[in-house]
Protein backbone atom coordinates (compact mmCIF):
# COMPACT_ATOMS: atom_id res chain seq x y z
CA UNK A 1 0.00 0.00 0.00
CA UNK A 2 1.51 3.70 -0.89
CA UNK A 3 1.48 5.80 1.36
CA UNK A 4 -0.09 9.12 0.21
CA UNK A 5 2.17 11.58 2.56
CA UNK A 6 5.60 10.28 0.83
CA UNK A 7 7.36 13.11 -0.66
CA UNK A 8 6.07 11.96 -4.09
CA UNK A 9 2.90 12.86 -3.62
CA UNK A 10 2.84 15.27 -0.74
CA UNK A 11 -0.75 14.80 1.56
CA UNK A 12 -0.85 16.36 4.73
CA UNK A 13 -2.26 13.93 6.55
CA UNK A 14 -3.99 10.88 6.95
CA UNK A 15 -8.03 9.71 7.03
CA UNK A 16 -8.49 8.03 9.96
CA UNK A 17 -11.73 5.43 10.47
CA UNK A 18 -13.43 5.16 13.33
CA UNK A 19 -12.85 2.46 15.77
CA UNK A 20 -16.53 1.36 18.45
CA UNK A 21 -15.82 0.03 21.90
CA UNK A 22 -13.11 2.44 22.92
CA UNK A 23 -10.61 1.39 20.15
CA UNK A 24 -8.77 4.30 18.72
CA UNK A 25 -9.32 5.20 15.34
CA UNK A 26 -7.51 3.25 12.75
CA UNK A 27 -5.34 5.44 10.07
CA UNK A 28 -6.05 4.77 6.05
CA UNK A 29 -2.44 5.20 4.84
CA UNK A 30 -3.64 5.66 1.04
CA UNK A 31 -6.18 8.14 1.75
CA UNK A 32 -5.44 11.81 2.15
CA UNK A 33 -7.68 13.13 5.21
CA UNK A 34 -11.07 14.38 3.57
CA UNK A 35 -12.65 17.92 4.73
CA UNK A 36 -15.96 15.54 4.94
CA UNK A 37 -16.68 11.80 4.99
CA UNK A 38 -19.71 9.52 4.63
CA UNK A 39 -19.92 5.64 5.28
CA UNK A 40 -23.02 3.89 4.46
CA UNK A 41 -23.37 0.02 4.49
CA UNK A 42 -26.18 -1.94 2.47
CA UNK A 43 -27.42 -5.39 2.05
CA UNK A 44 -29.94 -6.71 0.09
CA UNK A 45 -30.24 -10.53 -1.02
CA UNK A 46 -33.09 -9.31 -3.50
CA UNK A 47 -31.56 -6.48 -5.43
CA UNK A 48 -28.15 -6.74 -7.96
CA UNK A 49 -25.19 -4.33 -6.60
CA UNK A 50 -24.99 -2.68 -9.73
CA UNK A 51 -28.11 -0.51 -9.15
CA UNK A 52 -25.99 1.05 -6.66
CA UNK A 53 -23.06 1.66 -8.25
CA UNK A 54 -25.42 3.53 -11.15
CA UNK A 55 -27.30 5.60 -8.74
CA UNK A 56 -24.62 7.08 -6.74
CA UNK A 57 -22.83 7.86 -10.04
CA UNK A 58 -25.69 9.20 -11.25
CA UNK A 59 -26.52 11.22 -8.41
CA UNK A 60 -23.25 13.06 -8.28
CA UNK A 61 -22.38 13.45 -12.05
CA UNK A 62 -26.40 14.31 -13.50
CA UNK A 63 -27.74 15.61 -10.46
CA UNK A 64 -24.99 17.91 -8.78
CA UNK A 65 -23.09 18.45 -11.66
CA UNK A 66 -19.92 16.69 -11.07
CA UNK A 67 -19.55 16.27 -14.49
CA UNK A 68 -15.40 15.41 -14.55
CA UNK A 69 -15.17 11.69 -13.35
CA UNK A 70 -12.23 9.65 -12.97
CA UNK A 71 -12.44 5.50 -12.93
CA UNK A 72 -8.87 4.92 -10.59
CA UNK A 73 -9.64 1.65 -8.63
CA UNK A 74 -11.48 -1.40 -10.65
CA UNK A 75 -10.55 -5.08 -9.44
CA UNK A 76 -12.43 -7.95 -8.23
CA UNK A 77 -11.94 -11.71 -6.66
CA UNK A 78 -13.73 -14.60 -5.96
CA UNK A 79 -13.46 -17.76 -4.55
CA UNK A 80 -11.87 -20.74 -6.33
CA UNK A 81 -14.46 -22.74 -6.30
CA UNK A 82 -16.96 -20.26 -7.75
CA UNK A 83 -18.71 -20.82 -11.42
CA UNK A 84 -17.54 -17.32 -11.47
CA UNK A 85 -13.97 -17.57 -11.37
CA UNK A 86 -14.17 -20.13 -13.16
CA UNK A 87 -15.65 -18.51 -16.32
CA UNK A 88 -13.16 -15.41 -15.56
CA UNK A 89 -10.29 -17.38 -15.73
CA UNK A 90 -11.43 -18.99 -19.42
CA UNK A 91 -11.85 -15.40 -20.75
CA UNK A 92 -8.19 -14.12 -18.40
CA UNK A 93 -6.64 -17.40 -20.56
CA UNK A 94 -7.48 -16.12 -24.17
CA UNK A 95 -6.40 -12.63 -23.39
CA UNK A 96 -3.03 -13.72 -22.02
CA UNK A 97 -2.62 -16.11 -25.16
CA UNK A 98 -3.17 -13.23 -27.34
CA UNK A 99 -0.86 -11.07 -25.33
CA UNK A 100 2.12 -14.13 -25.42
CA UNK A 101 1.68 -13.96 -29.11
CA UNK A 102 1.55 -10.10 -29.43
CA UNK A 103 5.10 -10.23 -27.06
CA UNK A 104 7.12 -12.76 -28.86
CA UNK A 105 6.15 -11.36 -32.79
CA UNK A 106 7.66 -7.75 -30.82
CA UNK A 107 10.90 -9.92 -29.25
CA UNK A 108 11.85 -11.02 -32.48
CA UNK A 109 11.11 -7.62 -34.10
CA UNK A 110 13.47 -5.98 -31.75
CA UNK A 111 15.64 -8.34 -32.75
CA UNK A 112 15.61 -8.24 -35.95
CA UNK A 113 16.19 -4.04 -35.53
CA UNK A 114 19.87 -4.68 -34.18
CA UNK A 115 20.32 -6.60 -37.06
CA UNK A 116 19.28 -3.61 -39.47
CA UNK A 117 20.86 -1.03 -37.77
CA UNK A 118 24.27 -3.32 -37.56
CA UNK A 119 23.95 -3.56 -41.07
CA UNK A 120 23.26 0.22 -41.62
CA UNK A 121 26.36 0.95 -39.74
CA UNK A 122 28.73 -1.25 -42.01
CA UNK A 123 27.19 -0.20 -44.92
CA UNK A 124 28.24 3.73 -43.40
CA UNK A 125 31.84 2.63 -42.72
CA UNK A 126 32.13 1.46 -46.89
CA UNK A 127 30.91 4.28 -48.36
CA UNK A 128 32.80 6.90 -45.89
CA UNK A 129 35.89 5.00 -47.63
CA UNK A 130 34.12 5.79 -50.79
CA UNK A 131 33.56 9.45 -50.20
CA UNK A 132 37.24 9.80 -48.74
CA UNK A 133 38.54 8.13 -51.93
CA UNK A 134 36.56 10.18 -54.18
CA UNK A 135 36.77 13.62 -52.54
CA UNK A 136 40.87 12.77 -53.06
CA UNK A 137 40.13 12.61 -56.88
CA UNK A 138 37.95 15.54 -56.41
CA UNK A 139 40.81 18.06 -54.36
CA UNK A 140 43.18 17.46 -57.52
CA UNK A 141 42.80 17.21 -61.31
CA UNK A 142 46.16 16.27 -62.04
CA UNK A 143 46.16 12.26 -61.34
CA UNK A 144 50.37 12.86 -60.22
CA UNK A 145 49.45 15.63 -57.86
CA UNK A 146 46.77 13.34 -56.02
CA UNK A 147 47.78 11.80 -52.40
CA UNK A 148 49.08 8.47 -52.74
CA UNK A 149 48.27 7.32 -48.97
CA UNK A 150 44.63 7.67 -49.17
CA UNK A 151 44.00 5.02 -46.31
CA UNK A 152 40.39 4.75 -47.84
CA UNK A 153 41.73 3.77 -51.09
CA UNK A 154 44.01 1.19 -50.14
CA UNK A 155 41.82 -0.53 -47.90
CA UNK A 156 39.01 -0.27 -50.92
CA UNK A 157 41.91 -2.13 -52.98
CA UNK A 158 42.64 -4.70 -50.36
CA UNK A 159 38.57 -5.30 -50.47
CA UNK A 160 38.75 -5.45 -54.12
CA UNK A 161 41.74 -8.09 -54.13
CA UNK A 162 40.20 -10.40 -51.86
CA UNK A 163 36.93 -9.99 -52.68
CA UNK A 164 36.70 -9.53 -56.67
CA UNK A 165 40.33 -10.30 -57.62
CA UNK A 166 40.56 -13.84 -56.11
CA UNK A 167 43.07 -12.94 -53.39
CA UNK A 168 46.43 -15.07 -53.09
CA UNK A 169 44.91 -18.36 -54.29
CA UNK A 170 43.81 -17.50 -57.90
CA UNK A 171 46.80 -17.20 -60.05
CA UNK A 172 46.12 -14.35 -62.03
CA UNK A 173 45.54 -12.28 -59.41
CA UNK A 174 47.57 -9.49 -58.23
CA UNK A 175 48.98 -11.28 -55.26
CA UNK A 176 49.21 -14.57 -57.43
CA UNK A 177 50.93 -12.70 -60.26
CA UNK A 178 53.51 -11.38 -57.84
CA UNK A 179 54.95 -15.30 -57.60
CA UNK A 180 55.40 -15.28 -61.01
CA UNK A 181 58.90 -14.32 -62.58
CA UNK A 182 58.66 -10.32 -63.76
CA UNK A 183 55.77 -9.28 -61.69
CA UNK A 184 56.92 -9.26 -58.17
CA UNK A 185 56.14 -5.56 -58.12
CA UNK A 186 53.06 -5.59 -59.18
CA UNK A 187 51.32 -5.91 -55.88
CA UNK A 188 53.31 -2.63 -55.03
CA UNK A 189 52.37 -0.75 -57.76
CA UNK A 190 49.12 -1.45 -57.70
CA UNK A 191 48.64 0.15 -54.05
CA UNK A 192 51.10 2.58 -54.58
CA UNK A 193 49.08 4.12 -57.76
CA UNK A 194 47.12 7.44 -56.40
CA UNK A 195 42.86 7.24 -56.47
CA UNK A 196 41.56 8.05 -60.24
CA UNK A 197 38.78 7.05 -62.43
CA UNK A 198 38.48 4.56 -65.00
CA UNK A 199 39.59 7.26 -67.18
CA UNK A 200 42.34 8.65 -66.09
CA UNK A 201 44.14 4.79 -65.93
CA UNK A 202 45.94 4.75 -69.81
CA UNK A 203 47.13 7.91 -69.19
CA UNK A 204 48.62 7.36 -65.10
CA UNK A 205 50.13 3.67 -66.67
CA UNK A 206 51.72 4.58 -69.98
CA UNK A 207 54.08 7.60 -67.65
CA UNK A 208 55.69 4.79 -65.76
CA UNK A 209 58.76 3.61 -66.28
CA UNK A 210 58.54 0.16 -66.18
CA UNK A 211 58.61 -2.80 -68.76
CA UNK A 212 55.26 -3.20 -71.30
CA UNK A 213 54.24 -6.68 -69.58
CA UNK A 214 53.92 -4.96 -65.87
CA UNK A 215 52.39 -2.09 -67.33
CA UNK A 216 49.74 -3.82 -69.31
CA UNK A 217 48.89 -6.34 -66.27
CA UNK A 218 48.24 -2.70 -64.31
CA UNK A 219 46.22 -1.01 -66.25
CA UNK A 220 44.25 -4.60 -66.30
CA UNK A 221 43.86 -4.16 -62.54
CA UNK A 222 43.35 -0.64 -62.35
CA UNK A 223 40.75 -0.73 -64.90
CA UNK A 224 39.01 -3.27 -63.62
CA UNK A 225 39.48 -1.92 -60.26
CA UNK A 226 38.19 1.36 -60.83
CA UNK A 227 34.95 -0.03 -62.52
CA UNK A 228 34.05 -2.22 -59.72
CA UNK A 229 34.64 1.19 -57.36
CA UNK A 230 32.44 3.25 -59.52
CA UNK A 231 29.22 1.04 -59.77
CA UNK A 232 30.12 -0.40 -55.68
CA UNK A 233 29.38 3.22 -55.04
CA UNK A 234 26.01 3.65 -56.82
CA UNK A 235 24.83 -0.12 -55.19
CA UNK A 236 25.68 0.07 -51.91
CA UNK A 237 23.86 3.90 -51.62
CA UNK A 238 21.02 2.30 -53.04
CA UNK A 239 21.20 -0.54 -51.11
CA UNK A 240 21.75 1.75 -47.59
CA UNK A 241 18.81 3.98 -48.71
CA UNK A 242 16.80 1.00 -49.51
CA UNK A 243 17.52 -0.31 -45.88
CA UNK A 244 17.17 3.12 -44.13
CA UNK A 245 13.65 3.25 -45.43
CA UNK A 246 12.98 -0.75 -44.58
CA UNK A 247 14.50 -0.05 -41.06
CA UNK A 248 11.63 2.79 -40.57
CA UNK A 249 8.79 0.65 -41.64
CA UNK A 250 9.98 -2.06 -39.09
CA UNK A 251 10.29 0.38 -36.34
CA UNK A 252 6.55 1.63 -37.10
CA UNK A 253 5.26 -2.24 -37.49
CA UNK A 254 6.81 -2.90 -33.66
CA UNK A 255 5.12 0.64 -32.64
CA UNK A 256 1.54 -0.64 -34.18
CA UNK A 257 1.92 -4.03 -32.27
CA UNK A 258 2.44 -2.24 -29.47
CA UNK A 259 -0.55 -0.41 -29.72
CA UNK A 260 -2.46 -4.12 -30.80
CA UNK A 261 -1.21 -5.50 -27.42
CA UNK A 262 -2.21 -2.27 -25.32
CA UNK A 263 -6.03 -3.42 -24.99
CA UNK A 264 -4.64 -7.25 -24.51
CA UNK A 265 -3.11 -6.11 -21.67
CA UNK A 266 -5.51 -3.52 -19.61
CA UNK A 267 -8.30 -6.66 -20.34
CA UNK A 268 -5.56 -8.81 -18.95
CA UNK A 269 -4.98 -6.51 -15.48
CA UNK A 270 -8.33 -6.16 -15.18
CA UNK A 271 -9.54 -9.46 -15.21
CA UNK A 272 -6.96 -10.21 -12.74
CA UNK A 273 -7.87 -10.23 -8.80
CA UNK A 274 -6.74 -9.10 -6.29
CA UNK A 275 -5.17 -11.42 -3.89
CA UNK A 276 -5.30 -9.63 -1.49
CA UNK A 277 -8.67 -9.51 -0.88
CA UNK A 278 -8.10 -13.20 -1.54
CA UNK A 279 -7.41 -13.74 2.19
CA UNK A 280 -9.90 -12.53 3.75
CA UNK A 281 -12.10 -14.28 6.56
CA UNK A 282 -15.19 -12.97 3.87
CA UNK A 283 -13.76 -15.17 1.25
CA UNK A 284 -14.05 -19.11 1.67
CA UNK A 285 -12.68 -21.05 -1.49
CA UNK A 286 -15.84 -23.42 -0.89
CA UNK A 287 -18.44 -20.53 -1.34
CA UNK A 288 -20.10 -18.99 -4.37
CA UNK A 289 -18.31 -15.26 -2.92
CA UNK A 290 -16.87 -12.25 -4.63
CA UNK A 291 -15.16 -9.05 -3.99
CA UNK A 292 -15.46 -5.81 -6.09
CA UNK A 293 -13.60 -2.63 -5.43
CA UNK A 294 -14.50 0.24 -7.21
CA UNK A 295 -13.35 3.83 -6.98
CA UNK A 296 -14.32 7.14 -8.45
CA UNK A 297 -13.35 10.70 -8.93
CA UNK A 298 -16.60 13.42 -9.71
CA UNK A 299 -15.09 16.62 -10.14
CA UNK A 300 -16.29 20.05 -10.87
CA UNK A 301 -13.83 23.20 -10.92
CA UNK A 302 -14.73 25.93 -9.05
CA UNK A 303 -12.56 28.45 -10.06
CA UNK A 304 -9.41 29.19 -11.56
CA UNK A 305 -7.29 27.33 -8.45
CA UNK A 306 -9.33 24.89 -6.96
CA UNK A 307 -11.29 21.77 -7.83
CA UNK A 308 -14.56 20.27 -5.90
CA UNK A 309 -14.20 16.41 -4.88
CA UNK A 310 -16.28 13.79 -4.28
CA UNK A 311 -14.14 10.71 -3.81
CA UNK A 312 -16.38 7.42 -3.88
CA UNK A 313 -15.61 3.93 -2.95
CA UNK A 314 -17.49 1.31 -3.03
CA UNK A 315 -16.67 -2.16 -1.81
CA UNK A 316 -18.87 -5.29 -2.88
CA UNK A 317 -19.05 -8.21 -0.97
CA UNK A 318 -22.13 -10.74 -3.40
CA UNK A 319 -23.03 -13.94 -4.45
CA UNK A 320 -22.91 -13.81 -8.42
CA UNK A 321 -25.49 -16.28 -9.55
CA UNK A 322 -24.60 -17.66 -13.66
CA UNK A 323 -27.34 -16.80 -15.51
CA UNK A 324 -28.72 -16.40 -18.92
CA UNK A 325 -28.82 -12.88 -20.38
CA UNK A 326 -32.33 -12.20 -21.60
CA UNK A 327 -31.09 -10.38 -24.74
CA UNK A 328 -28.81 -13.27 -25.73
CA UNK A 329 -28.88 -16.52 -23.94
CA UNK A 330 -26.01 -17.96 -25.57
CA UNK A 331 -23.68 -15.79 -23.07
CA UNK A 332 -23.73 -17.14 -19.88
CA UNK A 333 -23.05 -13.85 -17.01
CA UNK A 334 -22.75 -13.26 -13.30
CA UNK A 335 -25.46 -11.28 -11.40
CA UNK A 336 -23.92 -9.87 -8.43
CA UNK A 337 -26.75 -9.96 -5.15
CA UNK A 338 -25.27 -8.90 -1.69
CA UNK A 339 -23.74 -6.17 0.88
CA UNK A 340 -22.47 -3.20 -0.53
CA UNK A 341 -20.26 -0.73 1.59
CA UNK A 342 -19.54 2.85 0.38
CA UNK A 343 -17.46 5.42 1.67
CA UNK A 344 -18.10 9.11 0.45
CA UNK A 345 -15.37 11.48 1.04
CA UNK A 346 -15.04 15.16 0.22
CA UNK A 347 -11.97 17.30 -0.76
CA UNK A 348 -10.81 20.89 -1.87
CA UNK A 349 -7.47 19.96 -4.47
CA UNK A 350 -5.86 22.14 -6.61
CA UNK A 351 -4.57 20.45 -10.15
CA UNK A 352 -1.66 19.62 -8.92
CA UNK A 353 -3.28 17.39 -5.92
CA UNK A 354 -5.81 15.99 -8.02
CA UNK A 355 -3.35 14.85 -10.38
CA UNK A 356 -1.01 13.22 -8.15
CA UNK A 357 -3.99 11.97 -6.33
CA UNK A 358 -4.87 10.05 -9.52
CA UNK A 359 -1.20 8.83 -10.20
CA UNK A 360 -0.89 7.61 -6.52
CA UNK A 361 -3.54 4.93 -7.54
CA UNK A 362 -2.19 4.27 -11.04
CA UNK A 363 1.40 3.55 -8.92
CA UNK A 364 -0.16 0.98 -6.57
CA UNK A 365 -0.08 -1.63 -8.98
CA UNK A 366 2.36 -2.36 -11.44
CA UNK A 367 1.28 -0.69 -15.09
CA UNK A 368 2.53 -3.41 -17.68
CA UNK A 369 2.05 -1.29 -20.04
CA UNK A 370 4.19 1.12 -19.06
CA UNK A 371 7.23 -1.61 -18.65
CA UNK A 372 6.54 -3.22 -21.95
CA UNK A 373 7.06 0.71 -23.71
CA UNK A 374 10.40 1.36 -21.16
CA UNK A 375 11.68 -1.62 -21.75
CA UNK A 376 11.79 -1.74 -25.36
CA UNK A 377 12.85 2.22 -24.70
CA UNK A 378 15.99 0.96 -23.07
CA UNK A 379 16.29 -1.89 -25.85
CA UNK A 380 16.15 1.37 -28.38
CA UNK A 381 18.38 3.33 -26.13
CA UNK A 382 20.89 0.66 -26.25
CA UNK A 383 21.51 1.08 -30.46
CA UNK A 384 22.83 4.66 -29.42
CA UNK A 385 22.03 7.61 -31.67
CA UNK A 386 22.28 5.58 -34.94
CA UNK A 387 18.90 4.24 -34.85
CA UNK A 388 17.72 7.79 -34.45
CA UNK A 389 19.81 9.30 -36.91
CA UNK A 390 18.87 6.63 -39.64
CA UNK A 391 14.77 6.81 -38.70
CA UNK A 392 15.63 10.46 -39.12
CA UNK A 393 17.17 10.24 -42.86
CA UNK A 394 14.19 8.40 -43.84
CA UNK A 395 12.10 11.17 -42.45
CA UNK A 396 10.83 9.79 -38.88
CA UNK A 397 9.78 12.70 -36.76
CA UNK A 398 10.53 12.55 -33.06
CA UNK A 399 8.98 15.35 -30.44
CA UNK A 400 11.89 16.23 -29.78
CA UNK A 401 12.63 17.41 -33.87
CA UNK A 402 8.89 18.67 -33.40
CA UNK A 403 9.71 21.04 -30.41
CA UNK A 404 13.07 22.40 -32.23
CA UNK A 405 10.85 23.14 -35.31
CA UNK A 406 8.81 25.04 -33.38
CA UNK A 407 11.37 26.71 -31.57
CA UNK A 408 13.33 27.81 -35.00
CA UNK A 409 9.23 28.97 -36.33
CA UNK A 410 9.49 31.04 -32.98
CA UNK A 411 12.74 32.71 -33.15
CA UNK A 412 12.44 33.00 -37.10
CA UNK A 413 9.13 34.89 -36.39
CA UNK A 414 10.83 36.93 -33.65
CA UNK A 415 13.39 38.49 -35.94
CA UNK A 416 11.37 39.03 -38.41
CA UNK A 417 9.11 41.39 -35.96
CA UNK A 418 12.28 43.11 -34.89
CA UNK A 419 13.25 43.54 -38.58
CA UNK A 420 9.41 44.89 -39.07
CA UNK A 421 9.79 47.34 -35.44
CA UNK A 422 13.27 48.42 -36.98
CA UNK A 423 12.40 50.40 -39.77
CA UNK A 424 9.28 51.99 -37.48
CA UNK A 425 11.93 52.53 -35.19
CA UNK A 426 12.26 56.51 -35.47
CA UNK A 427 8.47 56.61 -35.04
CA UNK A 428 8.40 54.16 -31.79
CA UNK A 429 11.31 56.85 -30.07
CA UNK A 430 8.79 59.99 -30.66
CA UNK A 431 6.00 58.02 -29.01
CA UNK A 432 8.23 56.62 -26.21
CA UNK A 433 9.38 60.30 -25.30
CA UNK A 434 5.45 61.39 -24.53
CA UNK A 435 5.15 58.50 -23.08
CA UNK A 436 8.38 59.28 -20.31
CA UNK A 437 6.56 62.95 -19.73
CA UNK A 438 3.41 61.67 -19.11
CA UNK A 439 3.97 58.61 -17.11
CA UNK A 440 6.31 60.74 -14.91
CA UNK A 441 2.96 63.19 -14.19
CA UNK A 442 0.92 59.81 -12.92
CA UNK A 443 1.36 57.08 -10.55
CA UNK A 444 2.30 54.03 -11.87
CA UNK A 445 0.59 50.71 -10.08
CA UNK A 446 2.85 47.62 -9.80
CA UNK A 447 2.06 44.79 -12.06
CA UNK A 448 1.98 41.36 -10.19
CA UNK A 449 2.64 38.31 -11.77
CA UNK A 450 -0.34 36.51 -13.19
CA UNK A 451 0.99 33.25 -11.90
CA UNK A 452 1.31 34.53 -8.45
CA UNK A 453 -1.95 34.19 -6.39
CA UNK A 454 -2.27 35.59 -2.71
CA UNK A 455 -2.57 33.29 -0.18
CA UNK A 456 -5.76 34.95 1.16
CA UNK A 457 -6.81 34.21 -2.57
CA UNK A 458 -5.96 30.56 -2.60
CA UNK A 459 -7.47 30.06 1.09
CA UNK A 460 -10.76 31.90 -0.69
CA UNK A 461 -10.90 29.94 -3.27
CA UNK A 462 -10.15 26.44 -1.52
CA UNK A 463 -13.07 27.71 0.91
CA UNK A 464 -15.08 28.56 -2.11
CA UNK A 465 -14.51 24.34 -3.40
CA UNK A 466 -15.19 23.17 -0.23
CA UNK A 467 -19.09 25.09 0.14
CA UNK A 468 -19.62 23.44 -3.40
CA UNK A 469 -18.34 20.07 -2.19
CA UNK A 470 -20.91 19.86 0.68
CA UNK A 471 -24.06 19.64 -0.96
CA UNK A 472 -23.48 17.01 -3.41
CA UNK A 473 -21.60 15.04 -0.66
CA UNK A 474 -24.36 15.41 2.11
CA UNK A 475 -27.56 15.26 -0.33
CA UNK A 476 -26.36 11.97 -2.25
CA UNK A 477 -25.83 9.96 0.65
CA UNK A 478 -29.34 11.57 2.36
CA UNK A 479 -31.37 11.16 -1.05
CA UNK A 480 -29.98 7.54 -1.18
CA UNK A 481 -30.81 6.57 2.65
CA UNK A 482 -34.32 7.77 1.53
CA UNK A 483 -34.61 6.32 -2.19
CA UNK A 484 -33.65 2.84 -0.12
CA UNK A 485 -36.36 3.14 2.54
CA UNK A 486 -34.10 3.87 5.60
CA UNK A 487 -34.19 5.92 8.39
CA UNK A 488 -33.31 9.18 7.60
CA UNK A 489 -33.38 12.78 9.28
Amino acid sequence: MIDCKDKKYGFKDYDYEEKTRGKPPVKILNMPKPENRLKLVYQSFNQSVEEVYFWLLSSLRDDFGLHTVYKVTDIFSASEQSAFWGASQQRLQLQQGQVSNYLATIAKMVKDLFQLVREIRILDERLNMYHESNKAIKDAKNVLERRRSVSAEIVLRGYWVDLKDGGVKAPGSVYGLATTLGYTTLPDLFFAAPPMTKDEVDKYVNDLKFNDKVKGVLKRKLQAYCVWKEYTTTELANRKNFTIKYLRQHYNSIQLYINWVKPYLRNVKRLQQNFARSESEDLIGAFEGSFTEIEILCTNKINKTHHAVVALQLLFRTQPHMDFHQDGYQHKGPVHVGRSEFTLRGYAWTDKELEKYIQMRKDETMDMIGEIDSSLKESLDSLGDDLRKYLKEAGEKFPEDEEKEKEEKQAAEKKRHQNMMGAAEPFIAVLGGFKEIFGAMVPQREKKSKAEIPEWQANKNKSAAIGAMRPPLWNTYKNFKKAHRMVTW
